[in-house]
């Protein structure tokens, strides 16, 4: 993985962010750029591991998935192989470790009731290193956040990104489960190997998944180290708000060019928004200039973030082994999860 990139290569790492399948001439039409500059400098991204693209389910299409965000206490001295454990799971979306050192944020798509009371009931209960938890079921997820660029391309060049109009959910397929599948493993798999997997064509498969990006049944997503970026302060923001205000909010917030995601949620706050700063200075200057003059919002709790172990369904190499495999054993078992295939 890199340690550093130019404005060029920040650049088509922003096209690719907002377009995850762009193809390279795409790229370069958006940028200005030849199509031989962007295969020379984005396809070692891929190669290396810089860029990483996958597909999330969204849970409105998938009744049986129940997608709930915890605030997990720990003990400060586990927190990481408590991070690593639930990294490990394939029920995990994100996981990250909070600005205290003593807490855990986790996203989970659960495979239903009987998942979440195991989860919930059993799994967490069972950990010595967890001392408590709050649970969120995320009620709606505002998808306009998820083309965020982080702020590297002009309005032009974000025009030319428009996506095509949303339309009607389509019917499910047989196919599905396995363009999916193949998709979660690599966002941008040709569409011959999709083909191939999914026992159709290549141009059946095309249409199929433009029609399931289309019909926002799942999300493409394109998964980058932010500090590559310029980003050097990300937070959590679990912000209450009067009922009667919640959408706007949620829909004002969402378009905002430093919030990455943006979504309803039941619990002791109703909105949780996750935001990408410069610095703190760029985070202290959203706090008070967006967030301050919107007068639905009666109380916000900002935990920035320290770490991250997983985005997007994808674990962060870094946290893919944790220090003393015995006790990450003992823990990852506790957690109901299966180091072996991670």
């Amino acid at each position: 993985m890199r340690q550093s990139l130019d404005e060029t290569s920040r650049r088509i790492v922003a096209v690719l962010l907002a377009s995850p399948r762009a193809s390279w001439r795409e790229v370069g039409r958006v940028l200005g750029l030849s199509e031989r500059t962007v295969v020379r400098r984005a396809a070692p991204l891929y190669a290396d591991g810089t860029l990483r693209a996958t597909v999330v389910r969204n849970p409105v299409y998938f009744p049986d998935l129940v997608p709930i965000a915890l605030r997990i206490r720990c003990r400060p001295n586990k927190i990481r192989e408590v991070a690593g454990a639930l990294a490990r799971r394939d029920d995990t979306i994100w996981v990250d470790i909070l600005g205290g050192g003593d807490e855990i944020s986790a996203v989970f798509f659960l495979d239903g009731p009987d998942a979440c009371n195991t989860l919930l009931l059993r799994d967490l209960p069972a950990t010595d290193a967890v001392h408590s938890w709050t649970a969120h079921t995320l009620l709606r997820v505002f998808p306009t956040a998820f083309r965020w660029t982080a702020g590297l391309l002009s309005s032009e060049e974000t025009a030319r990104l428009a996506p095509a109009p949303r339309v009607a959910r389509p019917a499910p397929l047989d196919i599905d489960g396995a363009l999916i599948a193949s998709l979660t493993e690599d966002g941008r798999t040709t569409y011959t190997e999709l083909a191939r997997r999914a026992g159709t064509t290549a141009l059946t498969a095309r249409r199929r998944l433009d029609a399931l990006v289309s019909g926002q049944v799942v999300r493409l997503a394109t998964e980058v180290d932010l500090a590559l970026l310029g980003v050097h302060a990300e937070a959590l923001l679990w912000i209450t708000v009067q009922p009667g205000a919640l959408e706007e909010t949620a829909e004002t917030l969402a378009v905002h060019p430093q919030v990455r995601f943006t979504a309803a949620t039941t619990g002791p706050a109703n909105l949780l928004v996750a935001v990408a700063a410069t610095d703190l200075d760029a985070l202290y200057a959203f706090l008070v200039t967006t967030i301050g003059p919107l007068s639905g919002i009666t109380a916000i709790d900002t935990t920035p973030l320290l770490a991250t172990a997983k985005r997007t369904g994808l674990t962060r190499r870094s946290h893919r082994r944790t220090a003393g495999r015995g006790r990450s054993q003992a823990c990852a078992d506790d957690l109901g999860s299966d180091p072996a295939g991670a």
